[in-house]
């Protein structure tokens, strides 16, 4: 786990730029669920909105001949035309977050070639970012614990949780669960029940930067930027267990 923090007095590198987005966007939810005084739908449309304005201030500012695909912003055909493209989630896990649970993220990823190559994920509750420049290997034994989706698991995860002698943990956010993995607090993550670019890519780019096996559920490779952002299922796990959840799997 490491904070975002930015070099005295010169340039904002990439992952630098990516990690002071994922910051302040979280700080911004933060302070969006101050005092209680919003809630439901309302408190997360308002941080939707918030967030994804602020972002797209930021990089208009420092990254104005970069592409952006955002969950909260227009799609434009402009992008697949890009070399460097943004792959931006402001808000991931907005029903968490409208329920004042702590499970939710902001993920900001700056893509080339159809891969993050500057990932940061920002657990704003938890006052953590992690940067894929300065993310480790998890250590220590494994938990055997399995993360899915709170509100979308499928029963064919849990026949593989079973498979493998997993205990299921439902978690909220895709960067929560991935973060997860990460700090080795579950052994594997599985998602089969729908999600889009902007879900995987930033914690992808981090969960790769820390040595762990991630891919769709079929074992093949995970690609972004493309022309139909929808990506509906991922694995992330430590890479001992790679074989045989895939194994599982197929």
């Amino acid at each position: 786990m490491t904070f975002s923090s930015r070099s005295g007095g010169g340039a904002l590198s990439d992952i630098e730029l990516a990690a002071e987005i994922a910051d302040g966007a979280g700080r911004i939810l933060q302070a969006i669920r101050h005092g209680s005084l919003l809630d439901d739908d309302i408190l997360g449309d308002t941080g939707d909105r918030l967030a994804q304005a602020w972002i797209a201030r930021v990089l208009r500012r420092y990254r104005p001949q970069d592409a952006v695909l955002s969950e909260e912003a227009p799609d434009s055909t402009e992008r697949l035309r890009a070399d460097r493209v943004w792959v931006i989630d402001p808000l991931d896990g907005t029903r968490d977050y409208s329920a004042h649970r702590p499970d939710y993220a902001v993920h900001v990823a700056l893509t080339q070639n159809g891969q993050p190559v500057h990932s940061a994920v920002s657990l704003p509750a938890m006052d953590a970012v992690f940067r894929s420049d300065t993310v480790t290997a998890p250590t220590g034994a494994l938990t055997g614990n399995l993360a899915l989706s709170r509100s979308r698991a499928t029963p064919g995860m849990f026949r593989v949780a079973d498979q493998l002698g997993l205990q299921p943990v439902s978690l909220g956010s895709a960067g929560v669960k991935t973060m997860a993995v990460v700090t080795g607090q579950v052994d594997v993550y599985l998602h089969a029940g729908g999600q889009y670019e902007w879900d995987s890519c930033a914690p992808v780019g981090v969960a790769r930067a820390a040595g762990l096996h991630c891919s769709r559920l079929d074992g093949s490779e995970l690609t972004y930027n493309n022309p139909d952002p929808y990506l509906p299922d991922l694995v992330v796990c430590r890479p001992e267990l790679a074989d045989r959840v895939l194994s599982a799997l197929n």
